[in-house]
């Protein structure tokens, strides 16, 4: 079975965009938009025969005219709002996006490419569909914006598997997500969940 990996850019305090979905400051900060970190990054593509999105992620490149961002890999854009595709190579898919996902899983190939956002990989993730989580973590602070993650239902666990420092200092933190169940996984219940009886 494939592996989804969610493998997303984050600042230290948390966040992966705008709160307008752009990523300025992800481009136009000197040491984090070049160097070897981009390098591995674009090596990684390599490892993935797709890639999946949310719409508001799939928005800011087909804003300035970029269809189909990830034209090494097959693409598939989840959204219920968008009814055409605006390129015939990427998928849309309004409907059933878990059991599209699982499908994709099943199928041969090398690994899946999760790249947002935040609401998308939250419902991924809480699926269970998620196997490991790529953290590309940038030395800026934001203040406020997108984050990594919205409204889990409970606290996923995850393992470290390794780390990489880079001299700008960037950092990729590799994790596994834990299977539900595992020690320490869904351990904390959410705000407002009623005792159990």
């Amino acid at each position: 079975m494939r592996k989804l990996k969610y493998h997303v850019a984050s600042t230290v305090d948390g966040f992966i965009a705008h709160e307008d979905d752009t990523y300025g400051a992800f481009l136009q900060e000197r040491l984090v938009k070049d160097g070897e970190h981009i390098t591995d990054y674009l090596a990684s593509f390599a490892t993935y025969d797709a890639v999946l999105m949310g719409r508001r992620t799939y928005e800011p490149a087909l804003k300035v005219g970029v269809t189909d961002p990830y034209p090494m890999m097959e693409t598939y854009v989840f959204s219920r709002s968008m009814k055409e595709s605006p390129n015939p190579r990427v998928k849309l898919v309004g409907e059933d996006a878990l059991g599209v996902i699982r499908r994709l899983k099943a199928q041969p190939g090398k690994d899946l490419y999760l790249a947002g956002g935040a609401d998308f990989a939250s419902k991924v993730l809480e699926a269970g569909l998620v196997d490991e989580v790529l953290i590309k973590l940038n030395p800026l602070l934001l203040g406020s914006g997108i984050p990594l993650v919205t409204r889990l239902r409970g606290t996923q666990s995850l393992e470290l598997l390794s780390t990489k420092v880079y001299k700008n200092g960037v950092l990729l933190l590799r994790y596994a997500v834990m299977p539900e169940g595992a020690p320490g996984t869904n351990a904390v219940p959410p705000p407002g969940t009623p005792p159990a009886e």
